[in-house]
């Protein structure tokens, strides 16, 4: 099987883990979740991921909180999903670390870059929570943070959707998907894929995005095996 990405890193928000009921965990998905990675894991692709934390917490739900008190929050929050996807990982027998920004020790290991480039290269799933340890940045810069330290090959933003649109598909029938898009037209369209310091950060380092649909099966391994699907972002 041709691989064309032997290590990426796949960005999960905090919505991807709770389903239909919009708040918390839904069990069923973390395992499917699990399973896809273990697919992706089993063919020696190294792979890390960033958990979001906003099926729990969001910053913008205390409008009238301090801003950084409700980040560290939202951090917390994505501690809790990164735990539940070890914890699926794990029943499927993948060795697994949870690496965070913030001093967690009793449950997760403190982020070192050469910490976790030796956890990818023994082979295990490496998941990032805890954001980058400072409030007024989102878990999308994260991703293209670690993503850059760790030398992925390519960021894989999973989606409600199987790719980028000039409008919400779910909303306007006639909205127009884009089959590839420059990291300036993202920018300077407003189009909601990731905020603009992350995809400054993959622009400036030449780091592919692939938004696509994470509810799909099977949608990581195709574009690891360099099959197009969603919008590439280059």
């Amino acid at each position: 099987m041709n691989i064309k990405y032997s290590r990426v890193l796949l960005k999960l928000s905090g919505e991807a883990f709770a389903g239909e009921k919009g708040f918390g965990i839904d069990p069923k998905i973390a395992i499917r979740y699990a399973q896809e990675i273990k697919e992706i894991n089993q063919l020696n692709v190294q792979i890390a991921i960033v958990v979001g934390g906003g099926n729990f917490w969001r910053g913008r739900m205390a409008p009238d909180m301090d801003r950084a008190t409700a980040d560290y929050m939202g951090m917390i929050a994505t501690v809790i999903n990164a735990l539940s996807l070890q914890d699926a990982l794990e029943k499927l027998d993948i060795q697994t670390r949870v690496l965070t920004a913030i001093d967690i020790k009793d449950v997760a290991e403190p982020f070192i870059r050469r910490r976790a480039l030796r956890h990818l290269e023994k082979g295990r799933v490496v998941i990032f929570a805890g954001g980058t340890g400072n409030p007024y940045f989102t878990t999308d810069t994260t991703a293209a943070l670690r993503a850059l330290e760790i030398g992925a090959l390519a960021i894989l933003k999973a989606t409600k959707v199987d790719g980028i649109y000039n409008k919400d598909p779910l909303i306007y029938q006639e909205a127009y998907k884009y089959k590839n898009i420059d990291y300036l037209e993202v920018i300077n369209k407003g189009l909601k894929v990731m905020d603009s310091t992350a995809v400054t950060l993959c622009m400036d380092n030449k780091i592919p995005i692939f938004v696509f649909n994470i509810s799909q099966n099977g949608n990581i391994k195709k574009i690891i095996t360099g099959e197009e699907i969603g919008t590439l972002v280059n």
